[in-house]
């Protein structure tokens, strides 16, 4: 939908284990089996291809500051610990991944700001937006790793049927609706699209976008229709080429400041639902000012990736010339094989399943920790244990929140939401660079 050819390399990406599901083994099973970890790298493309490159150039802009909702508010986010204290797996984590829900977040603690939903055990994270006239509310999935917007339309088609329990949007229930006549299909590792181009106004955050130029899917792979994906939609965050994503629509017709996008995303456990997204700025209640660095970003494609290090219980890997793309899309991180399998190496009791996954002991204490521009970020140990082997034992071997399999470049690294929960970050289009914080 963007308009341009997948690199070469994307296509690889196409076998990326993205996101975690569980499922029963049997009916009225309590037994439990981890399924595929899937991948939303899109590497479909538009019908009519655009060619122009992404321009990368750093131009003129300031970092926007949001103003407090309530300042008092929000303050207390993850702090690096589980919410008890203790190092290791959740038992919240284990009936959520069971229940395989929505948690609601919170009001969010700025202007220009979505509450993020948490879907399951940390899978994912939802906003909602409203499209159309009347509005009607749309929840999206937030991917840092596409720049394609598309809901289901009213005529979406799935094998065996429809699009499930879902919302959806066309001419029949938006008076706002104007449909292009382009048709875009978007391939990603979990699943596809393929539908109309359109447009039709969006409200975000109590921010009016006219005319939004998105996707309307009239077929959807299982992997979105299916009754237990919990959103209507994707919001892609990469770099756009052609259409524009939200936040650089959002810029461009003034409604915020700068096509700056920020994030806070919860941890489950925690029971804060804090998760945020803010469009325009940074929400300053959210991190340590002390501890915000910023860099370029390396990447050429429209994702958005810095330079990295590697430490285990402070200990350099000594890996070097890595980078880490951000992905809020992806559950776990995904890291070269020869990597993952360092940094295992370096975390007591940790054990390889031969299939380019890990287990740890679901009480580990190990510190993993990566650094960016100067700034260390350690993953809480909780996030590292992802879920226990056996539901019913979660003292004895956890899956590791670090997978190994292959991203592009020997040295790249996929990083999701086992890290990113223990960061505020934030991205600029204009700048083109990524900042990372502490949390408070």
């Amino acid at each position: 939908m963007t308009g341009r050819e997948a690199p070469s390399n994307l296509e690889l990406r196409a076998n990326i284990h993205k996101r975690m599901h569980i499922s029963s083994t049997s009916p009225g099973s309590r037994k439990h089996a981890v399924n595929k970890r899937y991948n939303r790298y899109a590497v479909g493309r538009i019908i009519e291809p655009v060619t122009t490159p992404v321009n990368n150039a750093a131009t003129k802009g300031r970092k926007g500051k949001i103003s407090n909702k309530n300042a008092a508010a929000g303050t207390d986010a993850a702090n690096g610990t589980t919410s008890n204290g203790s190092a290791g797996f959740s038992e919240v984590d284990s009936e959520a991944a069971l229940k395989g829900s929505l948690t609601p977040a919170g009001k969010p603690t700025a202007d220009n700001s979505l509450g993020l939903d948490i879907e399951a055990n940390d899978v994912g994270y939802i906003a909602t937006v409203q499209i159309g006239t009347p509005p009607r509310d749309f929840k999206l999935l937030v991917d840092l790793s596409s720049a394609d917007l598309w809901v289901g339309g009213e005529d979406c088609h799935s094998e065996g049927g429809g699009c499930g329990n879902h919302v959806f949007l066309g001419a029949g229930s938006s008076s706002s609706f104007v449909d292009t006549k382009q048709q875009f299909q978007v391939t990603y590792g979990s699943g596809a699209v393929a539908g109309d181009i359109i447009t039709d106004d969006i409200n975000v955050a109590g921010l009016d976008l006219k005319a939004h130029t998105f996707g309307v899917a009239a077929v959807e792979s299982v992997d979105f229709s299916s009754d237990q994906t919990p959103f209507d939609g994707l919001m892609g965050l990469a770099q756009s080429q052609q259409a524009l994503t939200l936040v650089e629509a959002l810029a461009k017709s003034g409604l915020i400041e700068d096509a700056i996008t920020s994030y806070k995303i919860s941890r489950l456990a925690d029971g804060k639902n804090d998760g945020e997204i803010t469009f325009g700025g940074l929400d300053e209640t959210k991190f340590d000012a002390n501890t915000l660095i910023t860099f370029d970003n390396v990447n050429r494609d429209g994702f958005w990736e810095g330079g990295m290090t590697v430490s285990v219980n402070g200990q350099d890997l000594e890996l070097q010339d890595r980078t880490a793309i951000f992905d809020t899309g992806s559950t776990l991180i995904i890291a070269p094989d020869a990597d993952a399998t360092a940094v295992h190496q370096a975390i007591p009791g940790a054990k390889s399943d031969g299939q380019g996954g890990f287990t740890i002991p679901c009480s580990t204490a190990a510190s993993v920790a990566l650094t960016f521009g100067g700034q260390t970020f350690a993953i809480n140990p909780q996030d590292l244990a992802f879920v226990p082997v056996d539901p019913d034992d979660p003292t004895g071997d956890c899956l590791s929140g670090i997978a190994s399999g292959e991203i592009g470049d020997a040295k790249e690294w996929l990083v999701g939401d086992v890290f990113l929960k223990n960061a505020y970050f934030s991205t600029d289009v204009t700048k083109n660079q990524v900042s990372l914080a502490k949390l408070v």
